[in-house]
């Protein structure tokens, strides 16, 4: 796919915009961004975004936009575009679709996405969803609401520009959306940086109770349910706390668990030079990107680091996975 164009002209459809489970900044960034651009330049469709509810810094996104965590009973789509999604087990609140719609898309830039879909626009190299999806628009037909939307989907994904995947591309595209007028100071500084109270709290116990293993090499955090509710907070507030860790000082890579559900425990990995934390969370079933991945393990907490940490040790000890 060269253009967004080439999937979206023709006669009039309904297409349904979905995104992956706890959606972050990119995601929900490239579904709203995606739904404006079609709304202001092809009138003859009717999009709808499916989402699990955005509260917070990130509210500002959604709010007014109509989006959906629910597919209505009867509700049908001729289209399906998934932004963000690297397997189906990932896609948020509407993983019937997938089956359920014939036409499907996939725009994405994890490099564990196996194509999903019928059409599948993935660049790897990119540093956020936003980023591709901004490079398949026409630059003069995006608004600056789409661009509003694009902009912070990059600077959350690239972390104000300073991962790994921030590429000059990535810098000429922000320029780009930059230059149709956004807050983009307000936008880095509201939803980036700026900490609710149950966040900080959040942050704070982690990074109080964080380890290093492999001679510093490795940072791990964790905390359980029982904690969050212990300090008030929820799985909202611990976005950011694997990037925290990963920036001690020494460390290539950084293992943070949280519990999601009984016998249920998520873990983010970040890397800083050479790991491929993407490789290693395959292992387990996961996936991402070379310096950011995830996965989901089975048990508690303390048995879920049991299990992992000998391998990022290992990993590691032979100067990391190879790198894709």
């Amino acid at each position: 796919m060269h253009n967004l164009s080439e999937i979206l002209s023709g006669p009039g459809r309904s297409i349904a915009i979905a995104g992956h489970v706890h959606p972050d900044g990119d995601c929900i960034g490239s579904c709203v961004g995606l739904l404006l651009y079609i709304e202001e330049n092809y009138p003859q469709h009717r999009a709808a975004v499916f989402l699990e509810e955005t509260k917070g810094a990130l509210l500002f996104l959604t709010e007014g936009r109509g989006i959906r965590s629910a597919v209505p009973e009867g509700m049908q789509f001729d289209q399906l575009i998934l932004c963000d999604v690297s397997s189906p087990d990932r896609i948020g609140v509407c993983p019937e679709l997938l089956a359920a719609v014939e036409d499907t898309v996939s725009i994405d830039h994890h490099i564990s996405n196996p194509g999903i879909c019928r059409i599948n626009h993935i660049e790897p190299e990119a540093s956020s969803c936003s980023e591709v999806l901004a490079g398949l628009m026409d630059a003069e037909r995006i608004s600056p609401e789409a661009a509003e939307a694009l902009y912070t989907g990059i600077v959350h994904d690239s972390g104000v520009f300073q991962y790994g995947s921030t590429s000059p591309r990535t810098m000429r595209t922000a320029a780009m959306l930059m230059e149709k007028g956004i807050p983009f100071s307000r936008i880095i500084q509201e939803s980036f940086f700026a900490r609710s109270f149950a966040e900080s709290r959040a942050l704070g116990f982690v990074l109080s109770r964080a380890e290093l293993s492999g001679g510093g090499l490795l940072a791990v955090g964790s905390i359980t349910a029982a904690e969050m509710q212990e300090i008030g907070a929820g799985l909202p507030d611990l976005d950011g706390i694997a990037a925290q860790l990963r920036l001690i000082r020494g460390t290539e890579a950084a293992a943070f668990f949280y519990e999601t559900a009984p016998g249920s425990v998520k873990v983010s990995l970040r890397s800083t030079n050479y790991l491929n934390v993407s490789e290693l969370a395959g292992r387990f079933g996961g996936g991402g990107h070379v310096r950011a991945a995830g996965c989901t393990l089975s048990g508690t907490v303390e048995e879920a680091k049991a299990a992992l940490v000998p391998v990022l040790l290992d990993a590691l000890s032979e100067g990391g996975a190879p790198a894709l």
